[in-house]
């Protein structure tokens, strides 16, 4: 009679490895989760800032006005300057310079989806574009409108503090002369969110 090893596993053996990789998804999928909503912040807030570097770029490149509006059909052929920020946004050549887009012959140089569910931004005083000069520097605020000037991007977890001094949101400024930049220091955050008087839910 001739012996033969068995292969496979005891039961012992099946448990402890059992035991294991419930270990490790217990402490793997919430910081998974956490990962995840860091980064759809993080793109929404990079997003705008893209197209702040575009906007201005292409305003001295080509010595002409550029603007960037929110719009809830950004995506569309006919995008126009409608909607709030969290909807879309576009850049768009403003040949008459009347932040507001006016068919195919204002072209659209870049468009921007609605942000990923979940996702919240909130606007300084509720403005809902930024318009670059020829020079390529900011318009300020344009036939009475408010320019954006602060842009809060977060989710349900608010701007709370994740690390030392920073936060869960981003906090997106925009100079008068366009020089556009994301923060994520705790304190900044949570006073802008504050003097906006809005919340991230």
């Amino acid at each position: 009679m001739k012996n033969r090893s068995e292969n496979g596993f005891t039961l012992y053996e099946l448990m402890i490895t059992l035991l294991i990789v419930g270990v490790v998804l217990t402490m793997g999928i919430p910081n998974l989760t956490e990962f995840t909503r860091n980064s759809r912040i993080t793109t929404a807030a990079n997003d705008i800032h893209a197209a702040f570097q575009v906007a201005r770029s292409e305003a001295a490149r080509s010595k002409g006005t550029v603007t960037i509006c929110a719009s809830d059909n950004s995506m569309d052929d006919d995008a126009d300057c409608q909607g709030d920020w969290d909807e879309g946004f576009i850049v768009f050549a403003d040949l008459n310079g009347d932040i507001a887009r006016a068919g195919a012959g204002e072209a659209v140089l870049r468009a921007h989806p609605a942000v990923p569910e979940g996702v919240t931004i909130n606007v300084a005083n509720d403005a809902t574009y930024f318009s670059f000069a020829s020079t390529g520097l900011g318009r300020g605020n344009v036939g009475g409108a408010t320019a954006l000037s602060q842009v809060i991007i977060c989710d349900d977890r608010g701007v709370v503090e994740t690390s030392a001094d920073t936060s869960a949101g981003r906090l997106f400024v925009a100079t008068p002369l366009g020089r556009a930049s994301v923060l994520r220091d705790h304190k900044m955050v949570s006073d802008a969110l504050t003097l906006m008087n809005k919340t991230c839910d």
